[in-house]
């Protein structure tokens, strides 16, 4: 059984699917995945997400607003909050920093980014965090912030394994995309053969970022056992061991009962 620890189902083309999320959903089960978890990026779009996986008990949620997303509201420790209260909601996020893309909003990104960070230790809710071009101030506001209180994962990980390392003292996993499966991705790799058992997740960030052999398609999150088989190659074990650590590890973070 795999799990797929982040997807954006609300972005997804479901035309292939039948026109469903079911259509998904029964998709991802013929490829042995179970699970999902849909993450939000902005506020706005949030009781639609909702209403789109109501129906759907393997679908968890989180609640966020994502660092690049500055045309929209802007979170508040109230509203977080209220949201995070949810029953099908078990993070707070996409948070974190994006200088690639946003680098001229930068303070406004930080100040967002303690927002999430404080409203998740209020809840007693892990964070999931978005960091790109951003490394020190990304570990640096975890630190400042007590993030490694609630913990969390950074999300399709991107860096190398000293960036791993830090984050692992923080208490965050790490989270492994389709990015792994490329052939340019050496850094990530080493970070995905070396990483503990006990901090590892996979995902499909889906529709982006599709792994080989559906590289530059739209995403969806079938497709997660691709990343799964890659890691399992990449770390010398089998699927199966790979599909139930990152279960048990998704299970524990998250709060999410077998079954």
């Amino acid at each position: 059984m795999l799990i797929d620890s982040h997807c954006h189902l609300d972005r997804l083309d479901l035309t292939p699917f039948g026109g469903t999320v079911g259509g998904v959903l029964e998709t991802a089960a013929a490829n042995g995945v179970t699970r999902l978890l849909s993450v939000a990026t902005d506020l706005e779009s949030w009781p639609a997400l909702a209403r789109l996986t109501e129906p759907y008990p393997q679908i968890a949620l989180s609640v966020g607003v994502h660092p690049s997303e500055d045309g929209g509201r802007a979170p508040t420790m109230v509203e977080l909050i209220a949201l995070g209260h949810e029953s099908r909601v078990v993070a707070i996020g996409e948070t974190g920093l994006d200088y690639y893309y946003g680098a001229d909003s930068a303070a406004r990104q930080r100040d967002w980014f303690r927002i999430h960070i404080a409203a998740a230790r209020n809840l007693g809710k892990p964070l999931i965090v978005h960091s790109r071009a951003a490394r020190e101030d990304t570990l640096r506001i975890l630190a400042e912030e007590g993030a490694a209180e609630v913990g969390g994962v950074l999300h399709c990980f991107t860096e190398d394994w000293a960036m791993a390392e830090r984050a692992l003292a923080l208490n965050f996993s790490i989270s492994f995309s389709g990015i792994v499966t490329f052939k340019n991705a050496q850094s990530i790799q080493e970070a995905a053969r070396r990483l503990p058992a006990d901090r590892l997740l996979v995902e499909t960030d889906s529709p982006y970022l599709a792994p080989v052999p559906h590289r530059g398609k739209p995403n969806h999150p079938a497709w997660v056992r691709h990343v799964a088989e890659c890691v399992a190659r990449l770390r010398g074990e089998t699927l199966e061991q790979v599909a139930a650590v990152t279960t048990a590890n998704y299970r524990r973070l998250f709060g999410v009962p077998g079954g």
